[in-house]
């Protein structure tokens, strides 16, 4: 089966890629600073968390962003949108990803939510690549509510059964 991440673009923005044929992850940027990104900002953004300057968004100490990435996608059947930590936005900025599961079934823009877990204002500048996404499998299954737990693990009551937290052994 051929699986086709399929995107359009709806502000300026760089196209979606990987950084070798080989990475899991498809790199997602900042889009370019003009009006409508402006806009979108603003409308989700608490100006007490982040603000716009020239060079970026600048994300106060502690405090998180939404950033449009000016993308509407498309996903292969049965399938997610993982996003992801890019690791030298992370180690370098110590900015990292917040909401992060981007579903078969939506249709609206791709938000890039962010968090800035330093003591310091970070700012990421426009057309800076911050966040990756994967293509991930998904299993649609049933859900199912039991009346206990005995009825639920009759068919499938397992050698460990409650022992949780080092209950198989710490080495």
């Amino acid at each position: 089966m051929n699986y086709i991440f399929s995107f359009v673009k709806v502000l300026d923005v760089k196209t979606p890629t990987r950084g070798t044929k080989k990475s899991a992850g498809i790199d997602f940027f900042i889009p370019e600073d003009t009006r409508q990104f402006r806009e979108l900002f603003i409308e989700y953004n608490n100006p007490k968390n982040a603000f716009l300057n020239m060079s970026g968004i600048n994300i106060y100490p502690h405090k998180d962003v939404l950033i449009p990435s000016g993308i509407h996608y498309k996903l292969p059947e049965n399938t997610m949108l993982l996003l992801g930590n890019k690791s030298g936005i992370a180690t370098k900025y110590k900015v990292i990803h917040g909401a992060h599961i981007g579903d078969e079934d939506y249709q609206g823009h791709l938000f890039i939510h962010l968090i800035n877990t330093s003591d310091t204002v970070v700012t990421l500048s426009f057309g800076q690549k911050v966040i990756q996404g994967i293509i991930v499998p998904v299993y649609y299954t049933d859900i199912i509510e039991y009346s206990n737990k005995q009825e639920l693990y009759i068919e499938h009551e397992s050698e460990r059964k409650e022992g949780g937290f080092g209950s198989t052994g710490i080495y």
